[in-house]
C-alpha cells in the first residue's frame, strides 16, 4: 500500500486538491447565490449582468432586443425582435464553468504568478466566450427554433467545454510545474 501512495503522490495530490479547491469554491458561490435575495438584482447579480451584456451584444451586432425578468422562474427572458427565444438561468453565468477551470488549474499549479495571471486570463475568456455563445445560441434559436435541442445541449456545450480543455492543455504543456523541465 506505502509503494502505492509513493508511486501515485502526485496523481493523489491532484485529485485532493482538485476536490478540495472545488468544494471550496462551490460552497462559496453556494452561498453567495443564498445571500442573493433578488432584490436589487434578478434573480442575482452575476446572471443579471449575464443578461444585461448579452443585450448589449444583440443590439450591438443589428437585432433589437429586450432581456427582461421571468414571471414565474429565476430566470431572464431574451427577447429578439419582439420573439421570445430562450431564458437566462444561473447556470448560463459560466461560473460554474469557471470554477471548474480554477480547480484543475490550482490543483495543477505551476509558479504563483503565472498561476494567478493565467486564472485571471482563462476566467475572462471563459467569461467572454460564454456571452459569445449566449448570443449566437439567441440569434441561432431566432432563426432556427426547430434546432433547438441540438443548439442548446449539444454544439453549444461542446463549444464552451472544449474552450475549458483547450485552456487546460495549454496550462499543462507551456506553464505547469510538470512543464518546468522544457
Amino acid at each position: 500500500m506505502k509503494s502505492t501512495l509513493i508511486k501515485y503522490k502526485l496523481v493523489f495530490k491532484f485529485i485532493i486538491t482538485f476536490v478540495a479547491v472545488y468544494s471550496f469554491l462551490t460552497l462559496a458561490y453556494n452561498q453567495y447565490l443564498t445571500l442573493s435575495d433578488g432584490s436589487m438584482y434578478y434573480p442575482d447579480y452575476l446572471t443579471n449582468l449575464v443578461a444585461k451584456q448579452t443585450q448589449i451584444l444583440l443590439d450591438s451586432v443589428g437585432y433589437s432586443s429586450e432581456v427582461v425578468p421571468h414571471p414565474n422562474e429565476l430566470s431572464m427572458k431574451i427577447i429578439l425582435n419582439g420573439k421570445f427565444v430562450a431564458t437566462i438561468v444561473e447556470g448560463c453565468n459560466a461560473v460554474s464553468i469557471i470554477i471548474l477551470f480554477l480547480s484543475f488549474i490550482v490543483a495543477f499549479s505551476g509558479r504563483l504568478k503565472t498561476t494567478l495571471l493565467y486564472a485571471l486570463a482563462g476566467s475572462i475568456i471563459i467569461y467572454a466566450f460564454n456571452l459569445v455563445r449566449i448570443v449566437v445560441l439567441s440569434i441561432g434559436l431566432y432563426h432556427y427554433p426547430w434546432r433547438r435541442e441540438m443548439l442548446h445541449t449539444v454544439i453549444f456545450p461542446l463549444l464552451i467545454y472544449g474552450t475549458v480543455f483547450l485552456l487546460w492543455m495549454i496550462w499543462v504543456n507551456r506553464f505547469s510545474k510538470s512543464s518546468d523541465h522544457a
